[in-house]
């Protein structure tokens, strides 16, 4: 066997080995992160019970201890749920109801594949079935920015209004006082943001490009903008940022108390247990939204109005059956790692 006989088969050897040992790696890379990110987030989910179908939404987390926590959200509040486990994609847990001294119990046993959902919820009163899909997170982009930059030694301040569609697809409106804007290519991929945009201010017109960066400590937005005629430093603050997120919330009346979520989105549009709120207002520390359930063809209103203050939400849900005060407290996640089994 001669010498380039040898060489080419020590190549295809070697090809084949790297294939094996790049398969395995992917699998594995793959399997170690399905169990951590299969189960984590929000679900909308339908339970069905006789000819009506609940909306509903389960939300599962960590707490500080790394261990699996899970939440059952209606528009009648939040139940926290036991022994939640999850392995090799079946999921399980336990939920307990009470409705004034009264207390149900019911198991949930079913599947999570492919971004669905899947099983039965099971209690001394029968079965429901339940189906749900993994809800769509809002980009983080998404919502109303204070842009600074400065142009020549003048400091400039604009409004970047980054929007979502219901594909998900982002647009952008870059609004100033002295420039008329049209921005394109919005894309916001691994926490950075680009788009291009042109520009037009009386006769004179230029393209430029944006790219930046949210920090995801600081939350501020900080890019470069690009043209020919040079590139300037831009930084953004999102503006609302202290309201934006997820709100446990404490509601008590005369009927007594119970807990809700409230999740404000990087729009401002919001959702209060699982009604969607479309726009909550925040100006000056205070906060308003109204609130509309609806029943067939009935509809049910009400509306908050409180203060955000020290990192506390406060105020009172208003309805013509009377008056709920309600104490806030932001979730703040942790993101520590899952214990290893």
């Amino acid at each position: 066997m001669n010498n380039q006989s040898i060489y080419k088969q020590v190549v295809f050897c070697s090809l084949v080995l790297l294939l094996v040992v790049s398969g395995q790696l992917s699998a594995r890379s793959s399997s170690s992160r399905r169990p951590r990110m299969g189960l984590y987030g929000d679900w909308e989910i339908k339970v069905q019970f006789g000819e009506r179908a609940m909306t509903s939404i389960l939300s599962f987390s960590r707490d500080e201890k790394g261990n699996r926590t899970g939440q059952w959200i209606s528009f009648w509040g939040v139940t926290d749920l036991k022994d939640v486990k999850f392995e090799e994609n079946k999921l399980s847990f336990v939920q307990v109801v009470r409705f004034g001294e009264n207390e149900f119990t019911s198991s949930f046993s079913g599947t999570i594949e492919d971004g669905k959902l899947a099983g039965t919820l099971s209690s001394d009163r029968g079965e429901s079935k339940v189906e749900g899909k993994r809800s769509r997170r809002m980009p983080r982009a998404a919502g109303k920015w204070e842009m600074k930059y400065t142009v020549g030694e003048r400091e400039r301040t604009s409004t970047l209004l980054v929007k979502v569609d219901k594909e998900g697809e982002l647009t952008a409106d870059w609004q100033s006082e002295r420039v008329q804007s049209e921005i394109t290519d919005v894309n916001y991929e691994r926490g950075v943001l680009t788009f291009t945009r042109k520009s037009k201010m009386q006769d004179r017109e230029w393209e430029s490009t944006f790219e930046g960066r949210i920090e995801r400590e600081t939350g501020v937005l900080s890019g470069t903008i690009k043209s020919d005629r040079g590139e300037i430093k831009a930084e953004g603050t999102r503006i609302g940022a202290a309201l934006i997120g997820t709100w446990n919330l404490e509601m008590t009346s005369e009927r007594g108390a119970r807990n809700q979520r409230l999740r404000v989105n990087p729009d401002m549009s919001a959702l209060y247990g699982t009604i969607p709120i479309k726009q909550v207002s925040f100006e000056d520390g205070k906060v308003s939204f109204k609130i509309v359930m609806e029943f067939g063809e009935r509809k049910f209103e009400s509306s908050f109005a409180g203060k955000l203050a020290d990192s506390k939400l406060t105020g009172e849900v208003t309805s013509s059956r009377g008056t709920s005060k309600v104490a806030g407290k932001k979730v703040v996640r942790t993101f520590r790692r899952p214990p290893t089994r």
